[in-house]
């Protein structure tokens, strides 16, 4: 049996993981900004504490509170988070400082706070949920984007760094799943600008019009997540949807021809061998 500490449980992606990790016979400690999850789980199973993680000593707080409850805590999912849609040029200061309060810094805080607990059970997984857009971004997300492709740095060195203490990281990258996301209690937008309304406009567009009908099933992608946590060797990156997989081979594919076309210049900025 694994104790779980999920942020971000009364929807989406995190509700599911919970479900499918309680089905499990786990045992799921999860935070809610608000309300009570809609989860049946068995006495002594699942605790919810509510908390906004933008608060960075209350995360601090809730973490402290999982492992002072369950002694051991053997997975960490940082996933409560939100997306931001529209021009870059049109985001303002709060929105910019409250994307990276949830979306990077309370991940950092709670990573922070849960590491000396799992340096010394000698074991732990953490789990970072970023996005396709971190890896494989496109026009009208960029602070969105810049917040992931955060979590996904962090993640990749993290791995390396505790690596010897036994413990793993996995920056869980999914493409568009049905979820809430795109709904309006969910998705935020800056103001729209008429400058690109060929661009962004476009872009926005198509987001509102798959709200609903995205490809991704959250039930199969905790299922997923599961399966990664109890492999031998998790994966550091692990894309979820044929969707995610179809754009980051495309990036990578873009990335690996363009470091070729201009290799010659990179190489010149060496200082000159030697000469014997």
């Amino acid at each position: 049996m694994k104790t779980w500490f999920i942020t971000g449980i009364s929807r989406g992606l995190g509700l599911a993981l919970a479900k499918a990790a309680l089905a499990e016979g786990d045992a799921v400690i999860g935070t809610v900004r608000s309300g009570t999850p809609d989860l049946e789980a068995a006495p002594g199973k699942l605790t919810v504490i509510t908390v906004d993680v933008a608060d960075g000593a209350a995360a601090e707080a809730a973490v402290k509170q999982a492992f002072a409850q369950a002694g051991k805590i053997d997975v960490i999912v940082n996933n409560a988070g939100y997306g931001l849609l529209g021009a870059t040029e049109k985001a303002t200061d709060d929105q910019l400082t409250h994307i990276f309060a949830v979306d990077v810094f309370a991940p950092f805080r709670i990573i922070r706070t849960a590491l000396p607990y799992l340096r010394a059970q000698g074991s732990g997984h953490i789990v970072n949920i970023t996005s396709v857009a971190g890896r494989a971004p496109a026009a009208g997300y960029s602070l969105y984007a810049a917040v992931k492709f955060a979590l996904e740095g962090l993640s990749a060195s993290l791995a390396q760094e505790l690596a010897p203490f036994g413990i793993k990281v996995t920056a869980v990258a999914p493409g568009a799943f049905r979820t809430d996301f795109l709904s309006a209690h969910s998705i935020r937008k800056s103001d729209a600008d008429g400058a690109y309304a060929e661009s962004i406009g476009r872009i926005t567009a198509a987001f509102d019009a798959n709200d609903g009908k995205q490809i991704g099933d959250p039930e199969r992608g905790a299922r997923a997540i599961i399966a990664a946590v109890d492999a031998d060797t998790p994966p550091v990156h692990l894309l979820l949807g044929s969707d995610a997989l179809r754009r980051a081979r495309e990036k990578l594919d873009t990335v690996i021809e363009e470091i070729d076309r201009w290799e010659d210049v990179t190489r010149s900025t060496d200082f000159p061998a030697a000469v014997a």
